[in-house]
């Protein structure tokens, strides 16, 4: 019995283990989705820990599979649960969860990718940016082909403020290849030190939680695996659009065992490169014989705001694309020998 006056916790029936429900469905991890299920609860429970107090908070989780964090999540006294599963294979297991929760677990089959996540919970949960975050989660054991271009597409999102952090500054605990865990947590003049880095901390305060073993995992990968925890600055540390953001670090880290001056000069064209790629260190007070990743945050907030004001003088800066350049020069490169080769036959033929 609960308490005098306290309301009892809520608890999930009894139901088939994970294992059971794997076997119970056939459902086998595919390695071309690089799928891992993780079996033991005792570690689905610690992940759900480090997304912090969800007692009545509005969680959606990524990717559930078989339910394994799902049960944690349920088992943690959520309000509402919104599960966005892929793979169709998945379903009747999660909808078992579903029925032993009744009311608290909405599925829905698709790409969290492609999925409006603006809509997913009731607007009464808006905080302002300033505030303290909503009440609102995302948790998710991403398989790892799904978990870096999404987690530059949320970056995104957080930077202007719209798909889930359009309810405020939603915080998010998701799993990463422990590689990928390192290089979103490095710091200055760490060798894991890389665009991921920069894009993510100007943004977010990142924790790297924990790791996982990869024998945790079934089937088990050739990795280990780290938990992370993002929360929305309420200022960013570069106060630029993400995509100029993005470009500058991008370019820096183009070279990235080269000096940091070879990156940059990729922001200019042919024409004047040498001269502006100058300008744009010596203004931003960056020695150009460092390596990207030994730069600071300050000296890419530097890089980023000198190169705003280059653009503003010159609208075509920005739109410039050093690849396309290349291209260029390598179709005029095939052309000339194409018109060159005819010539030099016919030269041939007189010999």
């Amino acid at each position: 019995m609960a308490a005098p006056g306290r309301v009892a916790a809520f608890r999930l029936p009894p139901l088939p283990t994970i294992g059971e429900i794997i076997k119970l469905y056939r459902l086998k991890a595919q390695r071309q989705l690089s799928q891992n299920f993780l079996l033991d609860l005792r570690l689905t429970d610690k992940i759900v820990k480090q997304a912090g107090e969800l007692k009545n908070a509005h969680v959606c989780e990524v990717g559930p599979g078989p339910g394994g964090i799902t049960r944690s999540i349920l088992s943690a006294d959520v309000e509402q649960l919104l599960l966005i599963e892929k793979d169709a294979r998945f379903i009747p297991g999660l909808q078992m969860l579903s029925e032993a929760a009744p009311g608290k677990v909405r599925i829905v089959h698709g790409d969290i990718l492609t999925y409006k996540m603006e809509k997913a919970f009731p607007k009464h949960l808006k905080k302002d940016w300033e505030d303290e975050p909503p009440d609102i989660h995302i948790i998710g054991n991403l398989p790892f082909s799904v978990s870096t271009p999404l987690i530059i597409k949320w970056l995104e999102n957080v930077s202007k403020k719209d798909g889930p952090f359009t309810y405020g500054r939603t915080q998010m605990t998701l799993t990463f290849q422990k590689e990928v865990g390192e290089r979103l947590t490095a710091n200055p003049g760490s060798k894991q030190r890389s665009r991921l880095s920069i894009m993510a901390q100007h943004l977010c305060s990142v924790e790297n939680c924990f790791i996982i073993p990869g024998e945790a995992f079934v089937p088990k990968p050739e990795v280990d695996v780290a938990v992370v925890h993002f929360t929305p600055l309420v200022q960013p540390k570069i106060q630029q659009p993400f995509e100029l953001v993005e470009k500058v670090v991008r370019s820096v880290f183009q070279f990235r065992r080269k000096y940091c001056f070879r990156g940059l000069e990729t922001l200019f064209p042919e024409s004047g490169r040498l001269k502006r790629t100058e300008q744009l260190m010596m203004t931003a007070n960056v020695d150009p014989t460092l390596r990207p990743f030994q730069l600071s945050m300050s000296q890419f907030r530097n890089l980023c705001n000198t190169y705003r004001k280059m653009c503003d003088e010159d609208s075509s800066l920005f739109v410039f694309d050093y690849r396309e350049e290349l291209k260029q020069k390598k179709t005029t490169r095939n052309l000339l020998k194409s018109t060159s080769q005819p010539e030099q036959t016919e030269e041939e033929d007189q010999l």
